[in-house]
């Protein structure tokens, strides 16, 4: 898919500003006590990144056998933060399959500061920690909702990851807002009129255009309200990748009625990445015939 230009970040007091009225807008959460994973999860090592004001607290899953590359997962707007992947067996799967795993409190959730303007800052403070420490491993986002979201922006303007799984992201979270709670449609209107800039800069859909993954895919409920079907499938085709509608899910609830197939597609995601980063498409669809070589060699890795 061919690269666009993502939009451009509004100026420094104009974020802030925004991030404000966007907090403001936001639902309502109790910061809670950040639970310890558990044991099943073991072992596991607690440690912090450090951003550009502050340091957001993040847990460190490491993989069961050789590692062939590392996950940074990405929680919802929960009051739990990272706390939300103890469950659902996204971390013994990723494990199991030979990746490290991190999940990140963004900020203000946990033990993390605040954070210092939209919080695509915190992901991307995320993934250079990570790699940082994963050295030349492939490194992966699986991203749920409003986590997810957030990386947009950053997957836009980095070339950083090779693999990209989405859970119920939408494509605007202000158009979220509109149909989830209608009651604040006069601020979503000053919002998107007022601070134009800002408005733009957070539509996930132009960053999913510009968007460098090499395998992306993003999966959501038949019934959720703020994330229709329509706007999962936009945003795999503006990223170039697939989309999957789980009959009778809700808002964070694919994951709920369709476990065992939402994992294989984020492992099949991070695997199908791999291979195109090793055997470019160019080579494989050689029309001279001048790369069979790397097209048997492929096939051959595939089987062993």
């Amino acid at each position: 898919m061919e690269l666009t230009t993502a939009p451009s970040r509004p100026e420094e007091w104009k974020e802030r500003f925004a991030t404000g009225l966007f907090r403001a807008l936001s639902p309502r959460l109790e910061r809670a006590a950040p639970p310890e994973p558990p044991e099943g999860l073991a072992p596991f090592e607690h440690v912090f990144v450090p951003k550009r004001k502050g340091r957001l607290s993040a847990t460190w899953f490491p993989a069961a056998g050789a590692p062939r590359g590392v996950v940074l997962l990405l929680h919802p707007w929960l009051p739990w933060g990272q706390a939300y992947f103890h469950r659902r067996g996204r971390i013994q799967a990723l494990r199991s399959a030979g990746y490290h795993a991190m999940t990140l409190d963004l900020g203000g959730f946990g033990a993390s500061d605040p954070s210092d303007g939209f919080f695509d800052r915190d992901v991307e403070a995320g993934l250079m920690h990570l790699r940082e420490r994963a050295g030349g491993l492939p490194l992966h986002i699986w991203g749920v909702s409003s986590g997810g979201y957030w990386a947009h922006p950053v997957l836009a303007r980095t070339r950083l990851v090779s693999g990209a799984m989405f859970e119920d992201v939408s494509p605007h979270l202000l158009e979220w807002s509109w149909r989830a709670a209608p009651l604040g449609r006069p601020f979503y209107l000053f919002f998107r009129h007022v601070l134009r800039q800002a408005y733009w800069f957070l539509d996930a859909r132009s960053h999913a255009r510009a968007m460098s993954v090499k395998a992306a895919t993003y999966v959501s409920g038949e019934k959720d309200r703020g994330v229709r079907p329509e706007d999962t499938r936009a945003l795999a085709e503006a990223a170039g990748g697939r989309s999957r509608i789980v009959p009778g899910a809700g808002h964070l609830g694919a994951i709920k009625i369709a476990q065992e197939e939402v994992i294989a597609l984020a492992l099949d995601t991070f695997s199908r990445a791999e291979s195109r980063a090793k055997y470019p498409a160019e080579d494989l669809l050689d029309p001279l015939g001048q790369s069979w070589i790397s097209f048997r060699k492929f096939i051959a890795d595939r089987q062993a």
